[in-house]
């Protein structure tokens, strides 16, 4: 099951079932202690909580008949990194100084985690994330990102894309913040699918397409099989003498990486695949000096 927070024509914000082609809306009104889409994750039973909730009333909906918002409320977003082999390779390329930190990180007992974005810094589905004005090489980073409930417990998926301004982290480790957290930092969604089954990890894979004046400029996919770290495993370590009372997002790493040449510029257009998981199109802005 695939749950999701939307925008329809009138204006009004709903959460729905994400179906095939359509949405089913939910009617969160008859229950007291559900006022958000956090509310359905983080009971006993998501799955079954969101069916009870399906609105008999409502028609199903087209999905083009609405506008996909991102599936958080009030959770912050962490990432983790240097998951991948790829990643590895390019960290240390990118930053020769600081090498040995990331060649050691990817096979180190504790994981690379950091603090990502809060609500307002996220990007939904077809909105823009942003190239600082003072970064020449920022890359989109696609991430298959875990759903976090108040216990750390994994309860569903999402697209996330973790935007790096590899330059400034190149230049300095501990720019990393700066690469990383800004406004229009990362995008999540388009829906979150429950985590109420077993999780294929080598037939779940992760593409990612950019177009630049509707060409495409760079494809690249790699699977959750080719990731170094259990997915539960890195939940744990978040939890570590932290606390999380509205749940979290936490992105799991990339191992899709554009070459050394490419930047991302503006105007141009991202779209991330999962598979069983969903497509998330944003586009690209580039900032300028306020």
């Amino acid at each position: 099951m695939r749950l999701a927070k939307v925008r329809l024509a009138d204006g009004s914000t709903r959460l729905c079932v994400v179906e095939q082609e359509t949405i089913r809306l939910l009617d969160i009104s008859q229950v007291d202690n559900c006022r958000c889409l956090a509310d359905i994750l983080h009971s006993a039973d998501p799955a079954g909580f969101a069916q009870f909730l399906i609105d008999p009333r409502a028609n199903p909906i087209r999905q083009e008949e609405v506008k996909f918002l991102a599936p958080l409320d009030r959770q912050e977003v962490w990432a983790a990194g240097v998951t991948y082999k790829r990643s590895q390779v390019a960290r240390m390329e990118e930053s020769e100084s600081g090498a040995s930190h990331y060649d050691k990180v990817y096979s180190a007992p504790r994981p690379e985690l950091f603090f990502k974005a809060t609500r307002d810094r996220v990007s939904g589905p077809r909105e823009a994330v942003r190239v600082r004005y003072d970064s020449d090489w920022t890359v989109p980073e696609p991430e298959f990102a875990l759903v976090l409930n108040p216990e750390m417990r994994i309860v569903g998926y999402t697209i996330g894309n973790d935007m790096s301004a590899r330059d400034i982290e190149g230049e300095n480790p501990l720019y990393l913040p700066q690469a990383k957290v800004y406004r229009q930092c990362c995008s999540l969604g388009p829906c979150i699918k429950l985590a109420n089954e077993p999780l294929d990890r080598e037939g779940t894979t992760v593409r990612m397409m950019i177009y630049r004046n509707h060409e495409e400029v760079f494809w690249g996919e790699t699977n959750l099989g080719q990731l170094n770290r259990e997915l539960q495993e890195l939940a744990d370590w978040l939890a570590r003498d932290n606390e999380f009372p509205h749940g979290a997002i936490l992105l799991t790493g990339t191992g899709i990486v554009p070459p050394d040449d490419f930047t991302l510029i503006d105007n141009d257009w991202i779209v991330i695949e999962i598979s069983n998981v969903g497509r998330l199109e944003t586009p690209v802005v580039k900032g300028r000096p306020q």
